[in-house]
């Protein structure tokens, strides 16, 4: 197993399942029952696969691992493909998120069902290829194609205004990532090459920084999203079937953040130092502006749409601190997010399987009939708030540590989210669990069967495990984001001797 190219077998493997999802002919109830279960078997043995590259990854090592190369198009275009300490964890996320999709599709999806499945498993693909590819233009193919399907997921699957949602969701992500292919190819063009790890030990000149972190950032704030161009997100969110929420809160939002560390930091280290107030502004503002719309809201998805925008605040805030705690605090809110959000939205999709609706208004005292859907929506309100103990608080603590460090008046009005998203979660729990069941139609409703268990609780257990015992992520990432940071403190000073000199 040592020789295995397991990146490669990983990251394509989900399309052997859509290979034999072709081959199902019908769309009875048969075939209906073998499309899931093919989708369902592959995702599971992707995460089992996927588990090599972890027991594989040495933490110690802060370069690429596991790297597979293949020349295509000489410098421009290579097959090249590795992980580090920032991207395993995310690759890990995306395999382990996926099973949950799939059952959770299990029944509220009844049309369409082999095109929504294989919808999946290419995204799964795509998404995987994002966290693992080393060249400039591969990562641009995989991060771009991935709006195709879910695209479709959204336009096929969602809800009434579904059409219209899709198609936001993908200019908006497009047009952004337009201005990222201008500033790859100049990149190319001034060093030669589209290896990424080449491309990190080349030193930009400042103007073309400046340039190229601004067109980079055109895209991964889109996809973050960052205020003000966050607004596709609560339509997607709102009218994307419940699987697809999952996907694009835990692994599709990562993106964005995963590409400021992979790009923007190391390789435009001056331009983010120069840009970082303007991120930190941009930060705080859609932690308290979106944290205060969020407890507008009336739509219990769009409430925790607006709350994953909060959450994000704090992730680029932690990344352009640019020190250890915060950009260490970034990954880990990250992945945790991927975590709780994913494990919310599933949280709506039960009720609103069994309601049909998503208005607050229409629930209250839902824990005297379902109390371990309680017990679950509690946990994961908990987390989602920060509290000790459970992963969400671990990311936060980090991200603000490391603002107090670089800017003290950051972290002081970014520490407001804290208080907002305790009001926001704990007003909605309070309005759907808490209180008398004295609504007619919620008299019958029924509480978690074995499969809503069976996506619920491993998520229940992943964010106590890393709330109480984060170290696996935090050691995973330490020497990766020391050795990144590093560099970056280097070229900063060494800028700032020059112009020291010159003066």
């Amino acid at each position: 197993m040592g020789n295995w190219p397991v990146l490669t077998i990983v990251t394509f493997l989900p399309l052997v399942g859509v290979a034999f999802m072709a081959l199902v002919r019908g769309d009875d109830d048969l075939a209906k029952r073998n499309v899931r279960v093919i989708a369902l078997l592959t995702t599971v043995v992707t995460f089992l696969v996927s588990l090599l590259i972890w027991a594989r990854f040495d933490p110690s090592n802060p370069g690429f691992q596991l790297e597979e190369k293949s020349g295509w198009l000489g410098n421009l275009f290579s097959y090249h493909m590795g992980v580090d300490g920032i991207s395993v964890a995310f690759v890990l996320l995306t395999t382990f998120l996926m099973p949950f999709c799939i059952l959770a599709s299990w029944d509220s999806v009844q049309n369409r069902v082999k095109e929504y499945m294989i919808a999946f498993l290419v995204l799964e693909t795509l998404m995987i290829g994002v966290f693992t590819a080393l060249d400039l233009m591969l990562f641009y193919v995989f991060f771009e194609a991935g709006l195709i399907p879910m695209f479709i997921i959204i336009g096929v699957w969602g809800g009434p205004r579904r059409v219209y949602a899709s198609f936001k969701f993908f200019l908006y992500t497009l047009l952004g990532s337009v201005l990222m292919l201008i500033a790859m190819l100049a990149m190319y063009f001034e060093a030669g090459t589209a290896d990424i790890p080449t491309l990190l030990a080349h030193g930009f000149p400042l103007q073309l920084q400046i340039w190229a972190w601004i067109a980079f950032f055109a895209s991964f704030a889109v996809k973050m999203p960052m205020w003000p161009v966050h607004t596709w997100l609560p339509d997607a969110h709102v009218e994307a079937p419940t699987a697809g929420s999952v996907i694009l809160a835990g692994i599709l939002l990562k993106m964005g953040g995963y590409g400021f560390l992979r790009f923007s930091l190391p390789m435009f280290p001056l331009a983010s130092e120069m840009f970082a107030p303007f991120v930190f502004t941009l930060s705080v503002v859609a932690i308290i502006y979106t944290s205060l719309v969020a407890l507008a809201q009336e739509d219990i998805k769009k409430l925790i749409a607006y709350s994953s925008i909060a959450h994000m605040g704090y992730v680029t805030m932690g990344i352009f601190t640019m020190n250890q705690a915060g950009v260490q605090g970034a990954i880990f809110q990250m992945v945790s997010h991927g975590f709780v959000s994913a494990a919310l939205f599933l949280c709506v999709g039960v009720i609103y399987d069994r309601m049909h609706t998503r208005e607050i208004a229409a629930y209250g005292g839902l824990v005297n009939r379902m109390p371990w859907y309680g017990v679950a929506f509690l946990l994961f309100t908990m987390a989602n708030i920060g509290l000790p103990g459970t992963s969400g608080f671990v990311g936060e603590f980090l991200t603000l540590l490391g603002a107090y460090r670089a800017n003290t008046w950051v972290a002081f009005f970014a520490a407001t989210g804290v208080i907002l998203s305790a009001a926001y979660a704990l007003y909605l729990l309070a309005r759907v669990m808490n209180g008398k069941l004295e609504k007619p139609a919620l008299a019958g409703i029924l509480d978690l069967d074995w499969r809503e268990r069976a996506v619920l609780f491993p998520l229940i257990a992943a964010t106590v495990f890393y709330g109480v015992y984060p170290a696996p992520i935090l050691n995973a990432s330490e020497a990766s984001v020391q050795a990144m940071l590093t560099k970056v403190t280097a070229a900063i000073a060494a800028s700032s001797k020059i112009a020291l000199l010159a003066n």
